[in-house]
């Protein structure tokens, strides 16, 4: 293997040393559909001496099987497309992860798929990168699909793309195919927040400029992938500037130990260094910084680090410990984010979530969406909801103050994921562009806004029958119970209040109310109290 040494048959433990020590990095492919991504990150894992034996003979029969890539040659892809469902269709569908190491780094690869409908899956693994490598079929140049995954690595912050021209081998090695598509993705990414951009022609089927430099492509003058890959520097990526330490955990072993767990997300906090805690705004000073393996003078992202203080101030888990000299952290109950939406029902303005920002969690809701953004063009359109794989510009407003930042000053303190209340499960993911304006509360509330709070539709329901006063409280019951908002109204052509009531986004149950006058009308003696429900769920009237 690449990464091999001498050391491992003198000395383990001093080789398992030296390999922790390895710098780490993280880096996703993205492309078109049948760029080659799959069959990049095999040839990286294959020339870098990365397969085991019976991995690779495991492949070689099934190259054999599928007849996909010509006589004598390995399909490479199989060595990642590992669900079976990717291996019928031959394309990416989820975000598989592969590792890998060289003499010099550690490394991190985030397989992403294709497809436009699986942008939510290119985000995630998207997230946490410090590189993005971009594939380019040369035979097509670039395409939708390459400005989308572009936008995309540039909305989450990524620091360096490698733009990779692959199959230089089915357009004759051209050099003036390589230049033109170097040309257009150039003049796209003016418009994008991207400036570490290098180009590498290549093919990853034959191994071109993959590992090894390429004999087809002499004109070619700079470093093959792999050097690439060694060489570009991300360690000044993190911004060492603005302290910030979100409190996961408050330790209390005993009564002569204090401190506050967490990782710190950006900055670099010092004994004896003053640090200010939000949002209570108390300030104190760095006594210790405690981890497993003693205690440090300095603390930097991404340690996971115990602080403790030398006053006994008032600090709890979701608060944050900032420096005190650096840009101030924002806190507010409002902010403006990009969104990216991840369930199949719509993110809708008004109804209830959980945001969780780095340790902090609180309810609150999408108060305003924007705008839609077009991930392959770029434009900006007017939406009332966001649906699977969209992203928005939207005003979050939350029901308690958070400590945030932008997210392009600090990822950690910048973005938050969006927790459905029901489910408990994750629907969307959010990047901070900064505080929310004061214009957006003039913006009046309206009766869409109110309904969806409540995941309902404004509805008169007209109740009759011997029973309808009794089943019209049970089902007002039932729906406030399940997280509508009702009411019974018992009068008789007062038209005017059950405007006000639907005006309000509310579910208005009329008794001895005319059925013309309604939008609904149930007989309770011929239908059950669960009878009404479920046609009220079918009609989509609650949700």
């Amino acid at each position: 293997m690449s990464h091999q040494s001498d050391l491992i048959s003198t000395d383990i433990n001093a080789y398992l040393a030296q390999h922790e020590r390895k710098e780490l990095l993280r880096f996703l492919t993205c492309g078109n559909v049948d760029d080659g991504k799959s069959t990049l990150i095999g040839r990286l894992l294959h020339d870098s001496k990365m397969i085991y034996e019976d991995q690779l003979a495991a492949v070689q029969a099934d190259s054999v099987k599928s007849g996909t890539t010509g006589v004598g040659k390995i399909d490479l892809a199989l060595l990642v497309d590992g669900l079976q469902a990717e291996r019928e269709q031959g394309i990416t569908i989820d975000v598989a992860y592969r590792y890998f190491s060289t003499a010099t780094r550690k490394f991190i690869i985030a397989d992403t798929p294709g497809h436009e409908q699986y942008t939510r899956n290119m985000a995630t693994g998207a997230s946490t990168c410090d590189m993005a490598i971009i594939l380019i079929d040369a035979r097509y140049g670039v395409q939708t699909q390459t400005k989308r995954h572009s936008f995309i690595a540039s909305l989450l912050g990524i620091q360096h793309i490698i733009v990779a021209v692959n199959k230089m081998d089915l357009v004759d090695y051209s050099e003036a195919v390589f230049n033109k598509i170097k040309q257009d993705y150039l003049s796209f990414t003016t418009s994008l927040d991207l400036h570490d951009i290098c180009f590498i022609p290549m093919s990853a089927l034959d191994g071109d400029n993959v590992v090894n430099v390429s004999e087809s492509m002499p004109w070619f003058t700079g470093v093959p992938l792999m050097d690439a890959l060694n060489q570009v520097v991300i360690a000044n990526d993190r911004n060492f500037s603005n302290a910030r330490f979100p409190v996961q955990y408050v330790n209390r072993p005993n009564l002569d130990f204090r401190g506050f767990c967490g990782t710190v997300a950006s900055g670099i906090f010092r004994t004896g260094d003053t640090v200010t805690a939000l949002p209570s705004g108390k300030t104190s000073t760095i006594k210790s910084i405690v981890t497993y393996d003693g205690e440090l003078t300095e603390a930097f992202p991404p340690m996971a680090v115990t602080l403790t203080l030398a006053d006994e101030i008032d600090v709890s888990r979701g608060d944050m410990l900032i420096g005190s000299e650096q840009l101030p952290a924002t806190v507010a109950d409002k902010f403006k984010a990009k969104i990216v939406w991840m369930t199949e029902k719509a993110l809708t303005p008004g109804r209830q979530y959980i945001f969780k920002l780095a340790t902090r969690s609180v309810t609150g809701t999408i108060a305003m969406i924007h705008h839609r953004i077009d991930v392959n063009t770029l434009e900006h359109h007017d939406a009332n909801e966001l649906n699977l794989n969209e992203i928005g510009c939207c005003t979050v407003s939350v029901n308690a103050p958070v400590v945030f930042d932008a997210y392009k000053t600090s990822r950690g303190t910048g973005s938050f994921i969006v927790i459905d209340r029901l489910s408990n499960s994750t629907v969307g993911a959010g990047m901070i562009t900064g505080a929310s304006d004061d214009d957006d509360l003039q913006n009046p509330v309206s009766t869409e806004e109110r309904a969806a709070r409540f995941s309902q539709t404004p509805t008169a329901i007209a109740l009759t029958g011997e029973t309808n006063q009794a089943v019209a409280y049970q089902l007002e019951r039932k729906l406030f119970d399940n997280g509508h908002s009702t009411t019974v109204l018992d009068a008789a052509n007062d038209t005017e209040l059950l405007s006000i009531i639907k005006n309000a986004g509310l579910i208005a149950i009329c008794l001895n109310m005319p059925v013309e006058q309604v939008d609904i009308h149930f007989n309770t003696d011929q239908q059950t109290l669960d009878d009404i429900y479920t046609l009220l769920k079918e009609r989509k009237i609650i949700y």
